[in-house]
């Protein structure tokens, strides 16, 4: 009886392990998320480092590109939770991290621009006195590579992930050495932070996701 019981509980160890095994690896982490913002928020801030470098200006705003952007977000998002069998909690406290780090991207922009229009007519007024005075505007790239680091590090951290972790920190160096530069540069710098944060680190997640797949064909 003694063996049964015995037997009985190995057997239920057994089952948890390879449920957990099966949780683990249900998760299909593609890439495609972070390659998709890491590429999107780059190109918006080179291009506005052109626009301010070479003196041109495009017929529509490039960081419209960001709303559109969230369009194929929402069909990844889908179509990952589909291919997941199982979601364990640490997987809903992520989704739920990136979900406030999305929000709040959002309300900073909101800040930002309201913000900006009110103080348009002081900031021209101060120029004209301190022609060297910043404006909230100038300084909103620190706010936002500031907010970039967050969810990024948390990322690195419960996942241990190493690219994305020293992609956070590079988020927030970039962020405190873009209080000493000009917004031309701190398009520079965030683009640098999208590339090093998501672009980079999706990249290899999605390699890997490639071969993993093509292990298991």
């Amino acid at each position: 009886m003694e063996q049964q019981t015995n037997m009985t509980e190995a057997e239920r160890l057994k089952l948890i392990s390879d449920m957990i095994a099966r949780a683990k690896n249900s998760f299909h982490e593609s890439g495609l998320g972070p390659i998709l913002w890491g590429a999107v928020i780059s190109v918006c801030s080179i291009v506005t480092f052109c626009e301010i470098h070479f003196r041109f200006q495009l017929p529509f705003d490039i960081w419209i590109l960001t709303l559109l952007a969230i369009i194929p977000q929402v069909i990844l998002v889908s179509r990952e939770k589909k291919m997941r069998k199982a979601r364990s909690r640490d997987e809903l406290f992520m989704d739920a991290i990136w979900t406030i780090f999305g929000v709040s991207i959002f309300l900073l922009i909101f800040i930002h621009y309201h913000t900006f229009q009110i103080t348009v007519p002081a900031v021209k007024a101060l120029r004209e006195t301190q022609p060297d005075a910043r404006s909230f505007s100038d300084m909103s790239t620190s706010y936002f590579l500031l907010l970039y680091g967050i969810p990024t590090l948390v990322t690195g951290i419960a996942r241990s992930f190493r690219p994305m972790l020293i992609g956070g920190v590079a988020c927030w160096v970039l962020a405190i050495l873009s209080v000493y530069t000009p917004l031309k540069v701190d398009m520079l710098l965030s683009a640098a932070a999208a590339i090093l944060a998501w672009l980079s680190p999706g990249i290899i997640l999605r390699v890997k996701y490639l071969k993993n797949r093509a292990a298991h064909v």
